[in-house]
């Protein structure tokens, strides 16, 4: 699981910021200075690194079902794996559909298209997808970090008291 989410979330990292080379800073417009050979290259790399983070929250996903039915750990005593679990598992439909974006874009890729409008408009699409909803749920991700390291909300394990003194 920590295979799968390291290589998801380091990804996801990694194309945010080749996307910001391609973009004016604060905006959704696209620098007029960039060589289309560059750009072609960026985008060959964004869409590699989308189906690497594919990979990855599909492990992760998989690896976590199997941790939560076979981990001895309760959900009503662990506060922190109940929301980690929360977080993770309602972005569900979301990562889906940021996903099937990203293998458009995978697809064009791989099919040899060289038409940078095309990778344009299906990248300005996948920003503005559900109006900022992947942001909300990658901000999820980090705090599940958060809870996972600090693990709150536990429920105290009953304290015994010697024999007879009560």
């Amino acid at each position: 699981m920590l295979l799968g989410a390291i290589t998801w979330l380091g990804s996801i990292n990694l194309r945010a910021l080749m996307s910001l080379n391609l973009l004016q800073f604060g905006t959704l417009e696209f620098q007029p200075n960039i060589h289309p050979y560059v750009e072609r290259i960026v985008w060959a790399f964004i869409s590699q690194s989308a189906m690497i983070a594919a990979i990855g929250y599909a492990g992760t996903w998989i690896a976590g079902i199997v941790f939560l039915r076979t981990s001895p750990l309760r959900l009503k005593e662990h506060g922190w794996l109940m929301m980690s679990a929360v977080l993770f598992y309602v972005f569900t439909p979301v990562e889906i559909y940021v996903i099937t974006l990203d293998l458009k874009m995978w697809f064009l890729d791989n099919a040899g298209s060289n038409d940078l409008v095309e990778f344009r408009k299906l990248f300005i699409h996948r920003l503005g997808a559900l109006a900022g909803v992947p942001i909300i749920a990658l901000l999820c991700y980090y705090t599940i970090i958060v809870l996972m390291i600090y693990k709150p909300m536990r429920k105290p394990s009953p304290v015994s008291t010697p024999t007879g003194l009560n």
